[in-house]
């Protein structure tokens, strides 16, 4: 197992691995699996977590090794492929081991055929999020191609396959070896959060103190330490204090297995230095936190012998909480509550113009925002008794009050906050584009606290409610939605982001923790399930055709 790891930011220094908080479907959260379900077929279908490392890579880089980073696609019918997720980048390291885990569903009647590919990413793109780097401006190292049934139907789930060039092509030249080990996505119901600190840690540089940061490995069989968890990094610090992290059974099993804690001092190089190590369960770890008491690492020497070190790991936080899904409230007798929030910045166009987003096509061709009430609204409605849906506006100035608002009634005219069926919702929105001035910036916090308010101030404890937002356009002030999103992750609400039009939405998938990261507040708190998915309004359109 590679020992060096890196993270998609701040050049390998952001935490990696957090909990994987998808629900239902792997892959889509919580918030609308059943959106997507109520338009398809149901099958048998059971989440997969698939783990990857590589050895022997080829190296292409001249003063130092390559910056490794693994895709996963899914191979269609005809050929094309389906990106299905990526590791972070890897630095300086031949043979690594990602954190990053990649999710999918396996259905048993289907065969799954998964095509993995290899990058070494340039040292100018270390700053930028994985999802963000161009495939095209990196080297590619090689390609590896199974089915799914493949790894499933081995004894310990893996596989070690051979690297290609793109195709097939390149003869026997070799590439390296791609592992892949699968497990069974774990349904929990449980989640651990905590906050781990070290004191007194060994200093590794000669000119600055240490910049330790912390990964976490549980024990697989026959395949070895896996890691799974990756703190930030602390900078010149010997004494670090990490943000808090939270681990499902997903990641440790049960409260009795051992996981391997590792303190490295981070190097932009990527050769970072063990300080020391330790192996404890969550078990253990509780019991460090309720004695206040802390546990010595320790560092083997080359002689094989542990050598007690006087650094020491702490639990100042323990706290072990239930979390629930969408379906453990539908399936406990909540009705379903629909709320929408439309996009009315500037950024769209003027409604009057044809180019415009939010034009209304008098041959009554729908623009992208009526597509989007109608392909969600038209599925939803059904879930929803009583049929009348909260409706807002965000990103204009109204006839009404010239001042800016970032959550005002769509329905303007009657000043209501609510409106009849997906049908009202269309002539409110309608209505509402000859009566606002669009403005800007695009900001989704009051919309989202407004939408929290009616979850946590609701008479009836029956309700769930869901939140769509549509938008053309990135956020102005993502730690303020942040900041929303997570105090709302306990109430019975969740989020769908439609982004229509044109527009780079990477950066708001920030917000959906299809990739595991889970949300953390300006204060720390971390969102203690995903109550966010991001789709674009071509995805919608592909699925429904």
């Amino acid at each position: 197992m590679g020992q060096c790891l890196s993270g998609d930011v701040s050049g390998g220094q952001q935490a990696l691995g957090h909990m994987s908080m998808l629900e239902g479907n792997v892959g889509r959260n919580d918030a609308v699996d059943f959106f997507f379900r109520s338009r398809g077929q149901h099958s048998p279908s059971t989440g997969i977590e698939l783990s990857l490392s590589a050895s022997k890579l080829s190296d292409r880089d001249i003063t130092s090794k390559s910056d490794p980073m693994a895709i996963l696609y899914a191979k269609r019918k005809d050929g094309s492929l389906k990106e299905l997720g990526r590791t972070e980048v890897i630095l300086n390291n031949l043979n690594p081991a990602w954190v990053e885990k990649i999710h999918l569903t396996y259905q048993f009647e289907t065969v799954q055929s998964l095509v993995f590919h290899v990058y070494d990413v340039d040292t100018v793109y270390h700053n930028v999020p994985v999802k963000m780097l161009k495939l095209s401006d990196q080297d590619f190292l090689g390609e590896a191609n199974c089915v799914l049934s493949e790894i499933l139907t081995k004894r310990n789930q893996t596989v070690t396959l051979n690297l290609q060039s793109k195709h097939g092509h390149g003869g026997s030249r070799n590439l390296g070896m791609l592992t892949v080990h699968a497990e069974e996505t774990v349904a929990s119901r449980t989640i651990v959060e905590m906050v781990l600190r070290c004191s007194q840690l060994d200093n590794k540089d000669l000119f600055s103190k240490s910049d330790p940061f912390l990964r976490i490995s549980k024990i697989a069989e026959s395949v070895g330490c896996v890691p799974m968890y990756k703190t930030e990094v602390v900078n010149n610090d010997l004494n670090p204090v990490w943000k808090p992290l939270c681990l499902t059974m997903q990641h440790y099993g049960s409260k009795d297995n051992p996981l391997i804690f590792e303190c490295f001092d981070f190097n932009s190089s990527g050769n970072h230095v063990l300080i020391g190590k330790i192996q404890k369960s969550v078990s253990e770890l509780e019991k460090l936190y309720k004695e206040k008491s802390g546990a010595n690492l320790v560092l083997s020497s080359r002689q094989g012998h542990d050598k007690v070190l006087k650094g020491q790991l702490f639990v100042d936080q323990f706290i072990e909480k239930p979390r629930f899904s969408f379906l453990d409230y539908i399936s406990s007798g909540f009705q379903l509550n629909f709320m929408v929030a439309v996009d009315f910045t500037s950024s769209n166009g003027l409604p009057r113009n044809p180019t415009s987003l939010h034009y209304i096509d008098p041959l009554g061709r729908l623009n992208s925002y009526q597509q989007a009430i109608m392909e969600v609204g038209e599925v939803i409605q059904f879930y929803d008794s009583d049929k009348r849906f909260p409706a807002w506006g965000f990103g204009a100035k109204t006839f009404s009050n010239t001042s800016l608002s970032h959550c005002f009634n769509l329905d303007i005219t009657n000043g209501y906050q609510e409106v009849e069926g997906v049908e009202g919702i269309m002539a409110a929105y309608a209505s509402a584009i000859y009566n606002v001035t669009l403005s800007g910036p695009t900001v989704f916090g009051q919309v989202i606290d407004r939408a929290a308010q009616l979850a946590s101030f609701s008479c009836d404890s029956t309700k769930y409610f869901v939140l769509l937002i549509i938008t053309d356009g990135v956020l102005t002030d993502i730690q303020e939605t942040k900041d929303a999103v997570v105090k709302t992750t306990d109430l019975p609400l969740s989020i769908l982001i439609v982004g229509v039009g044109d527009a780079d939405f990477k950066q708001m998938e920030i917000l959906d923790a299809d990739d595991g990261c889970p949300l953390v507040s300006s204060n720390g708190r971390v969102a203690t399930r995903d109550i966010v998915q991001f789709v674009p309004m071509r995805d919608v359109h592909d699925f429904s055709c």
